[in-house]
C-alpha cells in the first residue's frame, strides 16, 4: 500500500508474438522474459498484488512457477491481435480489482526495469497527488533530426534551420519507454479510456534501463545490458 491506498500490478502478457515469436517465455539470462516483470513487482514495497493476464497456458504456468496465481486465461475477444492493452486493463480492473486504488501496468517486454523505478514512481504519483505517472526516456537522438523523404529522396528540406546545432545545443526531447504506467483506478474509470491529462507527469528512466523488446536485437541488447552493467546501472 501507499498512503493507505492499495496497489495492485497488471502485468500483460500475450502468447502470440509475430517479430520475436514466444518472447514472453524465452529465456533472458536465465530467466523467462517475463520472470523479470513479476520479480520486479514482488520486490516492490508498495504493491499489494500481482495479476498476470494472457491467453497463454504456458505463460500461465510459468506465472504460477514464480507464485503469481492467474484466475483464468483471457476471453478470447481479448487475445487477438488487435486486442489493445486498453481493454485488458479494463476488463482485468473491472472483474479482479475490484478493491484496489492504484493500478501500475508492467509490460514484461522491459525486463530492466526494477522494482526501485516502480518505488520511484508511485511516490511520485503520490507525491503529485496525480491521475497518472508514466515512464519516458531521453530520446536518443534528437527528433529534430529526423523527417519524411520525398520520392525522389531529396534532402534539401529534411533538416529545418532551427535544427541545424550540435546535439548537446538542442533541447532534450523525451520519448514512452513502455515500462511503468499507473493510474488512479476511480478517475480513470470515470475518463472510461487510457489519456493524459494535466495530472499526468513524467518519471524519467535512463536509456540502459528503458529496452523494450519487441525485437531479437532488442532481446540481445538488453541481455548484453544485463551482462555488463553495473548494479547500480540506474
Amino acid at each position: 500500500m501507499i498512503n493507505g491506498k492499495k496497489v495492485i500490478a497488471l502485468i500483460p502478457a500475450r502468447g502470440g508474438s509475430k517479430r520475436l515469436p514466444r518472447k514472453n517465455v524465452l529465456p533472458l539470462n536465465g530467466k523467462p522474459l517475463i520472470g523479470w516483470t513479476i520479480d520486479a513487482a514482488k520486490n516492490s514495497q508498495y504493491i499489494d498484488r500481482i495479476l498476470v493476464s494472457t491467453d497463454d497456458q504456458e505463460i500461465a504456468d510459468v506465472a504460477s512457477d514464480y507464485g503469481i496465481a492467474v484466475p483464468e486465461l483471457r476471453p478470447t475477444e481479448l487475445a487477438g491481435d488487435n486486442s489493445s492493452t486498453e481493454s485488458v486493463l479494463f476488463y482485468s480492473l473491472t472483474k479482479f480489482a475490484f478493491d484496489a486504488d492504484v493500478v501500475v501496468l508492467l509490460q514484461p517486454t522491459s525486463p530492466l526495469r526494477e522494482a526501485q523505478h516502480i518505488d520511484e514512481a508511485l511516490a511520485l504519483f503520490e507525491q503529485r497527488q496525480a491521475f497518472s505517472v508514466v515512464s519516458v526516456t531521453p530520446c536518443e537522438h534528437s527528433p529534430l533530426w529526423a523527417n519524411t523523404l520525398p520520392e525522389d529522396g531529396s534532402l534539401g528540406d529534411f533538416i529545418k534551420p532551427e535544427a541545424l546545432h550540435r546535439s548537446q545545443d538542442l533541447q532534450p526531447f523525451y520519448r514512452l519507454n513502455g515500462a511503468v504506467y499507473i493510474f488512479d483506478i476511480s478517475r480513470l474509470k470515470e475518463i472510461g479510456k487510457l489519456a493524459y491529462t494535466d495530472k499526468s507527469y513524467a518519471y524519467v528512466m535512463n536509456n540502459e534501463c528503458s529496452v523494450d523488446i519487441d525485437t531479437q536485437l532488442d532481446f540481445l541488447l538488453a541481455e548484453k545490458i544485463q551482462e555488463f552493467s553495473s548494479k547500480n546501472r540506474c
